[in-house]
């Protein structure tokens, strides 16, 4: 069948699901824990949820006439999904650099991994860890390490001053405190 007459792109493998892309010359680190969901996630879906939208396509396919067939169009549009967020993970758990934040437990220092308290002009204080691309939630207090905060608190140690530049002027944060959790054994 011609190309013209499918309505899938050819952009469907260029799909990041909304992540930031790695950016060039750098390593997707990761936490620990951010690897092993995104491993869990792969392992579930090729393990579990694309042999089950297969086996029902295969059903719907055989009850006939495809064109009106729901399950048939419904799951055929699943398993494009599906393999899009396998390709997706693939990908990134490939150029995935696993660091165990632990391996600085007890530094007063922020890096990659680190869960820093700091306050900024206005005596706010916020705390935040810094974790891979792949793992920011920021409603949870998780912050990518390209991010700007992150840029800018990094390689600095408890009582240090640093400047954050954001689109609203220029913001002196103050560090209080620096935690690592326990190292791996």
């Amino acid at each position: 069948m011609s190309k013209a007459f499918v309505k899938e792109s050819d952009q469907d493998d260029d799909d990041d699901f909304g992540a930031p892309a790695i950016p060039a010359g750098s390593k997707n680190y990761m936490t620990p824990e951010g690897h092993r969901r995104m491993r869990e996630e792969f392992l579930h879906l090729m393990d579990v949820e694309r042999p089950e939208v297969v086996s029902i396509v295969s059903w719907a396919a055989s009850n006939g006439d495809r064109s009106e067939n729901g399950d048939y169009l419904y799951g055929k549009r699943r398993l494009r999904e599906i393999d899009r967020r396998i390709r997706f993970l693939t990908k990134r758990l490939d150029k995935a650099e696993v660091v165990d934040p632990g391996i600085h437990h007890g530094s007063d220092q922020v890096f990659f991994g680190a869960t820093i308290t700091y306050e900024n002009q206005d005596g706010d204080e916020n705390t935040i860890t810094i974790v891979g691309i792949d793992e920011f939630d920021p409603l949870q207090g998780k912050i990518s390490w390209i991010a700007p905060v992150a840029r800018a608190l990094t390689k600095s140690r408890i009582g240090d001053t640093v400047v954050l530049r954001t689109p609203s002027g220029i913001e002196e944060l103050t560090i209080l405190d620096v935690s690592y959790p326990q190292p791996l054994t």
